[in-house]
């Protein structure tokens, strides 16, 4: 059974569970993202809703790629980690008062507004501040993600953004407002995508959106196409960077762009969900009368994405290169949902022994909670270990 390697040496040295990231394979991946960028003169903005641990976020901005942030607090660490302001797109579709202020006061470089209601807020408080505020539009663009309806942000009814009905109203209200400038549109039309036919419908609305602007006489600076690529959950080990040629090159392929205009992404699992891998330690082997039981001591308060979404994480004990069985792999958080996998194929499992769940990096450490009074996981990195 083909596994990570992993320096399970030093691993016995660390209170379990925790979150271990490969530094040379995040770094790859960011110079795979620059180089297939790159050929276009696309910006990319890391998503760090999908990771926000402070040591990868100073890598990646050291890397040249911005940030996509989607909370004040997201701000305030992008800032810290060293993402220039301007490099900054701020999107949520319910910014606080504070939040906004903050955007302002740190000059980033756009607001992603979802809604007119918050189009009016931004204009008023950039008045008080006598600021003119950066802001594109995130349009609904109607167009069908084919992922998991929880992470599918583009259809008429999710929450996000401004449904195209809907736009030319905002857009004539927007002529009275004299602190804000419309610099771009934005979409984001979900999460997880591999079908690329996803990708290509979008390129094509966002045509279809450019033409009627210019309609109205309004043509914009910057088209923000959200992130949404899909990772290998099933093959961490041989797929371990995802398909960004592929991804990038469906966009210039498709986008009729204008002179100067540029072009935006915000790529968040893909950057970093296969260099992390949740390391848990077995506290039990449980012999039931229909299921063998591998009992972990991390739980759903330290990956919750089983649970939520009843995602699939590759798992491997390794511990072990002894003949494969089945377990049910769980946690011990006191709840029916906190399973990890069911008939899980492992090398043979003893109380002790490491288990990986690997492609983790993304939506992982972020998401984790003190449930159950639960501690939350420490990170390592390879580079230090």
């Amino acid at each position: 059974m083909l596994k990570g390697k992993f320096p399970i040496d030093k691993f016995k040295e660390l209170k379990t569970p925790f979150y271990y990231y490969d530094v040379d394979l995040l770094n790859e991946t960011l110079q795979t993202i620059q180089a297939e960028s790159g050929k276009y003169g696309y910006h990319v903005h890391f998503a760090i809703k999908a990771n926000a641990n402070p040591r990868l976020l100073s890598i990646i901005a050291a890397a040249g790629l911005g940030a996509d942030c989607v909370s004040g607090g997201e701000v305030e660490a992008a800032i810290k980690a060293g993402f220039p302001a301007e490099k900054i797109v701020f999107a949520g579709v319910g910014k606080a008062d504070w939040e906004i202020n903050l955007g302002l006061d740190e000059n980033i470089f756009c607001f992603n507004v979802e809604s007119l209601a918050e189009l009016r807020v931004i204009n008023e408080l950039a008045a008080a501040k006598n600021k003119v505020a950066r802001v594109a539009l995130r349009i609904n663009p109607d167009v069908d993600a084919h992922t998991h309806a929880k992470i599918t942000t583009g259809l008429k009814e999710n929450k996000f953004g401004i449904n195209l009905g809907l736009l030319n109203g905002v857009l004539d209200e927007m002529k009275a407002m004299s602190h804000v400038r419309l610099i771009g549109i934005h979409c984001h039309i979900g999460s997880q995508i591999t079908d690329m036919s996803a990708f290509r419908n979008l390129a094509i609305r966002i045509n279809e959106i450019q033409e009627e602007l210019e309609k109205k006489g309004i043509q914009v600076e910057n088209l923000n196409l959200g992130g949404g690529l899909g990772i290998d959950y099933y093959h961490p080990n041989h797929l371990s960077i995802p398909a960004f040629d592929n991804y990038f090159a469906v966009f210039h392929k498709l986008l009729d762009l204008r002179p100067g205009q540029q072009v935006h992404f915000e790529p968040g699992r893909s950057v970093v969900a296969q260099c992390g891998s949740l390391i848990s330690r077995v506290l039990y082997v449980k012999e039931g009368e229909v299921k063998k039981f591998a009992i972990l001591d991390a739980g759903f308060t330290d990956l919750i994405r089983p649970a939520m979404y009843d995602a699939y994480h590759r798992i491997e004990n390794i511990s072990s290169d002894n003949d494969v069985e089945v377990y049910d792999v769980v946690g011990p958080i006191c709840e029916s949902s906190d399973v990890f996998g069911k008939d899980v194929e492992l090398n043979e499992v003893h109380r002790g022994d490491f288990i990986a769940l690997r492609s983790a990096g993304a939506y992982g450490e972020v998401m984790a909670s003190q449930y159950n009074c639960r501690q939350l996981p420490a990170a390592y990195f390879s580079d230090q270990l």
